[in-house]
This record gives C-alpha cells, sequence and structure tokens, in this order.
C-alpha cells in the first residue's frame, strides 16, 4: 500500500473531497501549514506531493488527535538495515496510552523516511517521550551518535488533526 502527502493551504486543500469523494483524506495543521494525507494502492492525484510505500503500520488512522512525523533521511545502503530494526523492534509504542497509529513511510523519490505516529492527544504523546519505554526504543538518547547510514539529521515535525467541511 502507498502513502500521499502534501502541503498547502487550507483554502486550496479543503477542495479536495469533493474532487475525489471516493479517497479518505486526513487534513493536520501546524502552525499555517496544512498538510493532507491519504492512503491506497492508486495513482498519487497530487500534482506536486510526496509518495511513499507503507512499510509496516500498525493501527487506524483516525481525523483527529496528533500526530509526529519524525523525518529521518537513509542512504541507499542502510534502507535495507534501517527497515530491519523497524520489522524487529518490539511493539512498545502501540502499548501507550493515547496511541492510535503508527506508519514507517519509504518515500519512492529521494532518501528521507518518515516514521509517523498519531496520537489522541499531544500530551499523550508527551508521555510517551518520557517513558521507559521510550528510552528503550531509543537506546542513547539525544546523545547518542546516528548510524552511519543516516545522511543527516534527522527532524520532526508534528501536526494537529483537524475536519474539513
Amino acid at each position: 500500500m502507498n502513502a500521499y502527502m502534501t502541503n498547502g493551504t487550507l483554502d486550496f486543500l479543503k477542495k479536495l473531497p469533493e474532487k475525489h469523494p471516493d479517497i479518505p483524506f486526513y487534513f493536520m495543521k501546524e502552525g499555517t501549514s496544512t498538510l493532507v494525507y491519504y492512503e491506497g494502492n492508486r495513482k498519487n492525484i497530487f500534482a506536486s506531493g510526496r509518495s511513499y510505500e507503507i512499510v509496516t503500520e500498525n493501527g487506524d488512522l483516525q481525523t483527529d488527535g496528533f500526530v509526529v512525523m519524525n523525518n529521518i533521511p537513509v542512504a541507499d545502503e542502510g534502507k535495507a538495515t534501517f527497515e530491519d530494526k523497524f520489522k524487529q523492534r518490539q511493539q512498545n509504542v502501540e502499548s501507550m496510552k493515547g496511541f492510535q497509529a503508527f506508519r514507517l513511510l519509504r518515500p519512492t523519490n529521494g532518501n528521507t523516511y518518515v516514521v509517523m505516529t498519531q496520537w489522541a492527544s499531544e500530551s499523550d504523546y508527551d508521555n510517551w517521550k518520557n517513558s521507559d519505554q521510550f528510552k528503550q526504543a531509543h537506546k542513547g538518547g539525544a546523545d547518542a551518535k546516528p548510524p552511519a547510514y543516516f545522511l543527516d539529521q534527522p527532524f520532526v515535525t508534528s501536526y494537529y488533526m483537524i475536519e474539513v467541511d
């Protein structure tokens, strides 16, 4: 299955459900920026969007909640190792209160993977970040040296889900 996303103005993006009523879109907001996301096996409908293959997933996306996307640039020779680490990981995040969904997204163009989690609230995500399970999943923490196959420093973006009428 594939995932697609693009950024734009809310006024422009909120017209998408009218043009494509058969696609379940998820709308997210970060400050003044709006992102729209959808999943499926069809061709990407976005003219300037980003396409991903869903490598692994857990949970169902909701139309409300808090989304965190960890954007990780991975060298070609490290992609298999990177993906395998996620496939072999313990499922600690899924047992946390407020967890809704997880996606590991492989880019179809470029090298930046997206590790996406959705939470019922930002405080649920904060509880995960401060948990023993998070420390176990991210051994070494912020001081740990990134793997050699990381092309650049990962960066995090976060969004609040919004309803579009």
